[in-house]
């Protein structure tokens, strides 16, 4: 069993299986309350769960805003370590495309989710490979929302939230068939608001 989280969007958690299907998931839509929740949502879906019973734990690396997937990353992290379970990485939007093409989609798609300030993190897929792991074909990319590809045949996503089980199900998948996971740095795309300051200015 793995324990899932992603924070690119909402706040999303889940316990999968990769026999079994996703156990238990829990969310939240709300994009400025991810530390606030995301405490509350591992209890929720761990219930009875035994942390022993855990292989790992699974976490959406974006692309997402700074602020929200940090939070994510780092919950994972602290989680893993405290359980001595290892962190397997995955991009969020790999995670959508997987849960479109699990409920039946096919075919080229692209993922759209927002980036505030007025824009959009997208991918294109071509579509489901071995085991429904979904073909990257392009991005993640940052894009003014006017500026997205002219894509004619492809269905188009717009995803206001990563669902913590399809992540975690992709990564359960993605383990069986030998793939490679992301590494440790998460997609953000773009530089945090927040920046180091400058020094001092001279006083004569």
């Amino acid at each position: 069993m793995l324990l899932a989280i992603d924070t690119s969007a909402g706040t999303a958690v889940a316990v999968v299986d990769l026999a079994g299907g996703i156990l238990a998931e829990a969310s939240s839509a709300d994009t400025r309350l991810h530390a606030e929740v995301i405490g509350s949502l591992i209890t929720e879906v761990m219930g009875g769960i035994e942390v022993t019973s855990l292989s790992g734990v699974a976490v959406g690396m974006g692309p997402g805003p700074f602020t929200g997937l940090r939070v994510g990353i780092a919950a994972a992290n602290a989680f893993a370590q405290g359980a001595g379970r290892p962190v397997v990485r995955v991009g969020s939007h790999d995670a959508i495309a997987a849960g479109y093409y699990a409920a039946g989609g096919d075919g080229p798609l692209l993922v759209v989710t927002d980036a505030r300030r007025r824009e959009v993190y997208w991918s294109t897929y071509s579509g489901a490979g071995a085991e429904g792991i979904p073909v990257l074909e392009d991005g993640p990319s940052l894009a003014k929302p006017d500026d997205l590809p002219n894509l004619p045949g492809y269905h188009r996503l717009d995803a206001a939230e990563v669902p913590a089980g399809a992540l975690g199900m992709l990564a359960e998948t993605m383990y069986a068939e030998g793939r490679n996971f992301l590494g440790p740095a998460p997609l953000y795309l773009r530089s945090p608001d927040v920046t180091m300051p400058g020094a001092p200015k001279r006083v004569s």
